[in-house]
Order: C-alpha cells, then sequence, then structure tokens
C-alpha cells in the first residue's frame, strides 16, 4: 500500500520524454532518426494506454523492451548518444529478476564497446570504472530497499506472508487511499466481513488468497475483517464484492461502505464495527 505510482503524473513525464526524443531526431543520420523515433512512439504509446496500477510493473516484456530501445539508441548512433550510456545505471535502480539483471549488464557493456571506439584507452577505461562503480551502487541500494521494506512489512503482518493487517493498519490506510482514489479516479470501497470467531482466521486466508497484492485485508476484532478493494470503477467493485462474499461460508454477514463516506480524521475502529452492527438489525 505504499507505492506512490502517480499514473497522471508518469504519463506526462512520458509524454514529454518522447517530445524530447522527437526534437533530438532533427538532424540525426537516418539510422539514428529511426531508432529515436520508434523509442517516442513507445513512450507515446506507453502514456495513451496507460493503465491503473499501484506497483511499479516488474513485468519481463516491458522491462526487455525498454533495454532494447536504449540499446537500439545507443547502437544507431554510439557518437551521437553517447550520453544515454548513464540511462543502464538508473534501470539497474528498478526492481528486476535475475535475468533482466543479466540482460542489462550485457546491454551495458555492448553499449560501452560501441562507446570506447571513440575514445582514448584511458577515457574508456575511465567510464567503465564510473560505469561498475554506478551499476554497483544502483544495484546494491535496490537490494537494501527491498529487504528492508519486506522485513518491515512482513513484521507488521498478522500472518507472514499475507496481506493481513491489524485493524490499526487500516485507520492509517484510509487518508492515503482517498487521495489516491481521487487523483487516479478510481473506486475504492471498505468491505466489512462480519463471521463466528472460529472462521476468522480461515476467511482472512481465502480473501487475502482472492485479493490482489496491492490490497490488504484488515482484522478489526475477534469477528470482524476488512477489506480495502481497489477497482476501476463502481460496477468492476460490485463484481469483485460478490465474489469475494460468494467464497466465504454462509451465516458470514457483510457490509461494503464507499471510501469516500469515509472521514479519515473522524473513523475509528469502533465505528466502522457500528455500521455493522446497524446494519444487521436493519437486516433483521
Amino acid at each position: 500500500m505504499e507505492s506512490k505510482y502517480k499514473i497522471r503524473l508518469l504519463r506526462v513525464n512520458l509524454l514529454l520524454a518522447a517530445v524530447v526524443l522527437v526534437l533530438w531526431s532533427f538532424g540525426a543520420p537516418p539510422l539514428a532518426t529511426v531508432a529515436l523515433l520508434t523509442a517516442a512512439l513507445w513512450l507515446f504509446t506507453t502514456a495513451i494506454l496507460l493503465e491503473f496500477t499501484l506497483r511499479h510493473s516488474r513485468d519481463l516484456s516491458w522491462q526487455v523492451l525498454t533495454s532494447a530501445l536504449l540499446l537500439f539508441l545507443i547502437v544507431a548512433a554510439p557518437e551521437r548518444h553517447s550520453i544515454l550510456i548513464w540511462v543502464w545505471a538508473a534501470l539497474f535502480m528498478l526492481p528486476q529478476n535475475r535475468i533482466m539483471t543479466l540482460f542489462n549488464i550485457g546491454g551495458a557493456l555492448s553499449s560501452w564497446l560501441l562507446v570506447a571506439f571513440n575514445l582514448s584507452a584511458a577515457q574508456a577505461a575511465m567510464l567503465l570504472v564510473a560505469m561498475v562503480i554506478l551499476t554497483l551502487l544502483a544495484i546494491a541500494q535496490t537490494r537494501r530497499l527491498i529487504d528492508l521494506n519486506g522485513s518491515i512489512r512482513q513484521r507488521l503482518r498478522l500472518i507472514p506472508g499475507l496481506n493481513l493487517w491489524a485493524g490499526e493498519q487500516l485507520l492509517k490506510d484510509l487518508n492515503r487511499e482517498q487521495i489516491r482514489a481521487r487523483r487516479e479516479d478510481i473506486y475504492a470501497e471498505v468491505l466489512i466481513v462480519h463471521q463466528k470467531r472460529h472462521q476468522l482466521w480461515a476467511n482472512a486466508h481465502r480473501l487475502c488468497e482472492m485479493t490482489h497484492d496491492f490490497e490488504n485485508v484488515y482484522r478489526l476484532d475477534g469477528s470482524t475483517l476488512a477489506v480495502l478493494l481497489l477497482c476501476r470503477d463502481a460496477a468492476t467493485g460490485a463484481r469483485r464484492r460478490l465474489a469475494l462474499c460468494a467464497a466465504l461460508p454462509s451465516g458470514v454477514v457483510h457490509q461494503h461502505v464507499p471510501l469516500e463516506e469515509l472521514d479519515p480524521a473522524g473513523v475509528s475502529l469502533e465505528c466502522l464495527n457500528r455500521r455493522h452492527d446497524v446494519s444487521q438489525r436493519n437486516g433483521a
């Protein structure tokens, strides 16, 4: 839930980068022009088709295409695009698997060989040393942050490996998710589930398995769970809510509250439980 993925800001940055590449293509050799316009088209298409997501994409195809375009730009005109060799260090700061890391290392070394042809031996050696140092620092920093974040979140989880949190964490997440929902124009709601005490942990497991990685389940008390659902629109939220509730045992009572109707400053765990109790009495 700590992701700060800002879709609109990212879209603007991608469009600006595409414009810069188009401007850079003026006066470039034919192959360099093709490389720059291809990269600009990819950035423009990515910005237009950018989907709602709360996590940085770790999809292998997306990362391979990014690295391949960077390598293409340098291969097309090494003497003209040599400055782009430093972008490899930035790519190593992204979360990636071992295969992608090896692919980027190969691309960085290939780029260095192409650029080194236009440099003296001393300059090429200094460039290589600088790239190795920056790469190692980028990888080490990324690993450190991933391990640190993972260990902190793991200690806060009620069950290791599951997105199950104490109810107090929900109170901390409400304001952030309200802001995110307004900014990214998505639908968010809190699904409150009340069951018998002996059913709570089994239902918590089931809900964690059926929700996305960026959605959390919260234990409000010994018999009440809450799920923070994030969807594209209210219709999608309704379908997902019905699917979650259908997977729970009979006798489970549930209620949903759109996030926009909650006041983070005044809401409390007791308030959420009272809402549930009122709905039970009204249903009776």
